[in-house]
């Protein structure tokens, strides 16, 4: 189910802050959902501009830890568009995308490697261990965990995930570490770039990002769905009214509960620690 909910917090002090009594009315109230994750695995998708601000980085990396500190098991698969963007830009190489597919040559493969593995990976990786030595820095061609074959030809080196081998993240998790995943994927005849969204939900996916979650029409901020069935995300996924941006998410979510797993969130990254607001409230 997509969930999203908003949440409110009263008995301010006149400085601004939250009373000892509200402190402990939050603690009080976030104790079921405390209790819901312990021992849970949590995919976490992370990508858009959420990746980009180090003040939201930051406040991102802390709920992650909260998670890790509070007994679940945190995978993180991220993206980096905006990073690839900027590279591809300082390289004065092209960008396009067709229907929310970047369109990647053999030469942007190289730059997208290049940033999501070298860059982008290593600095969330650092930013976690900051913390504590609890992550590991991973791509999709790791161990094969991502096997890919592509997804249309006039795309390039764009792929599909063809079959996600769980075995080194599953070894990963037992000793207590946060497998951190770029979406590279692997083939024989080469990597392949894969989307985020679709890499995540494959994986099975609580997925962040930086919309509020999915509107039926982006132009009118009314249209928020609030929850929908797995029936209704097809039907949405198939209607023909979604930007090309949110067609992935919802597809992801889609996969996701079809394997079984029980919710999927879209939340706004922007919003400093909505990962924790959203999971305990």
């Amino acid at each position: 189910m997509i969930f999203r909910e908003q949440r409110e917090i009263i008995d301010i002090d006149e400085v601004g802050a939250l009373s000892n009594s509200a402190r402990a009315k939050v603690l009080i109230e976030a104790l079921p959902w405390i209790e819901d994750i312990t021992g849970k695995t949590i995919v976490i998708k992370y990508g858009g501009a959420a990746m980009v601000a180090g003040e939201l980085r930051d406040a991102v990396v802390d709920d992650i830890i909260m998670l890790k500190l509070m007994g679940a098991n945190p995978i993180i698969v991220h993206g980096g568009g905006p990073n690839i963007n900027a590279m591809l830009k300082r390289l004065d190489m092209p960008v396009k995308f067709e229907n929310g597919q970047r369109v990647t040559d053999e030469a942007t493969m190289e730059v997208v490697k290049m940033t999501l593995v070298g860059q982008v990976n290593q600095e969330l990786v650092s930013a976690i261990n900051r913390h504590g030595s609890v992550a590991v820095g991973l791509n999709g061609a790791d161990a094969k965990i991502i096997q890919a074959e592509p997804l249309d030809e006039k795309l390039g080196r764009v792929g599909k995930v063809k079959k996600v081998d769980t075995t080194l993240i599953e070894d990963l998790l037992a000793v207590d570490y946060i497998p951190v995943i770029a979406t590279v994927g692997y083939s024989e005849d080469g990597d392949y770039n894969i989307n985020a969204d679709t890499a995540a939900g494959e994986i099975a996916a609580a997925i962040i990002t930086d919309v509020d979650g999915i509107y039926t029409d982006f132009s009118d901020k009314s249209t928020l769905v609030l929850r929908a069935s797995l029936s209704e995300m097809v039907s949405l996924a198939e209607s023909g009214t979604m930007s090309s941006g949110m067609i992935p998410k919802i597809n992801a979510c889609v996969t996701a509960l079809s394997a079984g797993v029980s919710k999927a969130h879209i939340i706004n990254g922007t919003t400093p620690h909505a990962l924790v607001l959203e999971i305990f409230t």
